[in-house]
């Protein structure tokens, strides 16, 4: 989808860096921190296995992710359409919309004679800078039964609006926990 002329310029002078906390944690080797994340979001290639489970199956495994990184925010990772279980998603109601990204769709995932509500999302036709997005799957770490970055079990981002993936290799705090509101 092509973003409004001048949109984006205008979204990058309103939201600018995000306000910062007073303790930012300091990243170790190997490590970064989600401080140090771009704003407007960055996409890129995760060289690991990403995997997803839910109900003793899997419901997604690709070694051609996507991650968002955005200030603030631990990564968002984003499974090709290909890479996920056909029939084990349902269109799920409502959407959101993301400034950086577009209108977003959800999806319950169900198996195994379970059911989580709106447990993934994706960008149909995300704004041009974000194309390379569309169709792919993310889903929310907390609402499935285990996300795994390599050989590593994630843990969700606080909240229950952001679907961030933690692992030991990003440092925060972290947008979504409690007091980062303004950030």
């Amino acid at each position: 989808m092509k973003r409004p002329l001048g949109q984006l310029e205008r979204e990058v002078e309103r939201w600018g860096r995000a306000p910062r906390p007073a303790r930012i944690e300091v990243a170790g080797p190997g490590q970064e921190s989600v401080w140090d994340y771009p704003r407007p979001p960055r996409v890129e290639r995760v060289p690991e296995t990403v995997r997803v489970e839910f109900a003793g199956e899997v419901l997604a495994q690709t070694t051609r992710a996507l991650r968002i990184l955005e200030t603030a925010a631990p990564p968002t990772y984003y499974v090709p359409a290909p890479d996920v279980r056909s029939g084990l998603l349902i269109p799920a109601p409502g959407e959101s919309f993301c400034e950086w990204k577009g209108q977003a769709a959800y999806w319950h995932v169900e198996t195994g004679g379970r059911r989580s509500e709106s447990a993934a999302w994706s960008y149909a036709d995300p704004f041009e800078e974000y194309a390379e997005l569309a169709g792919a799957i993310a889903f929310f770490a907390g609402r499935v039964d285990a996300c795994c970055v390599g050989d590593e079990r994630v843990t969700p981002q606080p909240g229950g609006f952001y679907g961030g993936w933690i692992t030991s290799r990003i440092v925060g705090p972290f947008k979504g926990e409690p007091g980062s509101e303004g950030w």
